[in-house]
């Protein structure tokens, strides 16, 4: 189990706070499929601007939304203001968050070009008294954050921000394993012979604060990935990203596997099919048509290879134009399969010219 403060949560398996792509319909359906073993342990939130939230501007209303069902949550924000901070905490705390994370990884330039982001790391003692330390003390929740190892190899904080943000009150630290120079390009960091890894912190948080639980992040696609993690870097959960928007029951699947060493029978293609569905109809619900419509289609070449055998799926959603035209083909293609058939009918697509049918066949 995974402790951050007086929160216990579930297990020890954390949805990270991928912009664009967390809101409330995803963490939903993440939430929503569980196994024996549970599913996610704490979801998060898309990150969250301070000004826009305390303007209660509608995007960012959105992005913060939650209810009773999306719980435990935790509510991620930016910048380098630790005043604007504290107040968005404030915010936050009065909106239903369980946890506050304070973002100091994201290496988008929108981001750190606010001097947000992980800008933060590179003047520690900055970001702990005037950012953290102001967070901390505005809220009567748990306070988090979220680094990165440094801003490039010369400027690594792994074994002097951890322990400093501690020293203020933070009660938690998840590590992306890799720096900002870095991005996403390579391999994350989870050991190495030197002082730039994820196991690097948690050694460190070991020895100055073992209270302080180190949460690892990076390059986690499946169960066994997770496990690995925290068998090599001694860290106490694991945050799943990018390796959960085509499989949200990544989650289920890891939670059965830390606690049984056996990954539980996989999902059937027609249960995949009904979770994409299902996520459709909750952005529909939430949003409505057009962002519902505009979402499928972005999350469609992830969910893809989960559902394959489908010929032409990504190329026939990315083109829909209405909720019913996504409902009949989505559903149609549930009904064949549950019928044992394919999921599109031979006779869709074998009109097209021969070297378009050979890459329909074999690939969505």
């Amino acid at each position: 189990m995974l402790r951050i403060g007086p929160v216990q949560l579930e297990n020890p398996l954390l949805l990270a706070p991928i912009a664009g792509y967390c809101d409330l319909s995803f963490r939903l359906i993440v939430r929503s499929i569980q196994g024996p073993s549970g599913g996610v342990g704490l979801a998060c939130t898309d990150l969250l601007c301070p000004q826009a939230m305390l303007m209660e501007t509608t995007k960012t209303l959105w992005l913060a939304a939650t209810c009773p069902e999306d719980q435990p949550v935790c509510m991620q924000i930016y910048g380098a203001d630790g005043d604007l901070m504290a107040e968005a905490a404030q915010w936050a705390e009065a909106h239903g968050a369980t946890t506050i994370d304070i973002n100091m990884g994201c290496p988008v330039d929108k981001v750190t070009k606010r001097n947000g982001g992980s800008t933060l790391l590179c003047n520690p003692m900055h970001t702990v008294e005037h950012v953290a330390k102001k967070v901390v003390n505005a809220v009567k929740l748990p306070v988090t954050a979220k680094i990165r190892l440094g801003w490039d190899d010369s400027q690594l904080i792994t074994d002097v921000l951890p322990p400093m943000l501690a020293d203020v009150g933070i009660q938690a630290v998840t590590v992306h394993g890799r720096t900002t120079e870095q991005k996403f390009r390579g391999t994350a960091r989870w050991v190495t012979s030197g002082r730039d890894s994820i196991r690097t912190v948690v050694e460190t948080m070991a020895r100055l604060h073992p209270s302080v639980p180190v949460i690892g992040n990076g390059d986690v696609k499946s169960p066994q990935d997770a496990k690995r993690m925290m068998d090599e870097t001694g860290c106490a959960g694991v945050m799943i990203g990018r390796g959960a928007l085509g499989q949200p029951w990544i989650f289920r699947d890891t939670a059965h596997y830390l606690r049984t060493g056996q990954v539980p029978p996989p999902l059937t293609q027609a249960e995949r099919i009904r979770i994409v569905i299902e996520h459709f109809e909750k952005a529909f619900g939430y949003r409505g048509e057009k962002v519902a419509l505009a979402m499928i289609r972005q999350r469609i070449s992830w969910y893809s290879a989960g559902l394959q055998p489908w010929p032409r799926l990504k190329h026939d959603v990315h083109h829909m134009t209405s909720a019913a035209e996504f409902r009949d083909y989505m559903h149609g293609g549930l009904e064949r399969i549950e019928r044992g058939e394919p999921a599109r009918p031979k006779e869709a697509y074998s009109s097209m010219p021969d070297e378009l049918e050979s890459a329909a066949t074999g690939a969505a």
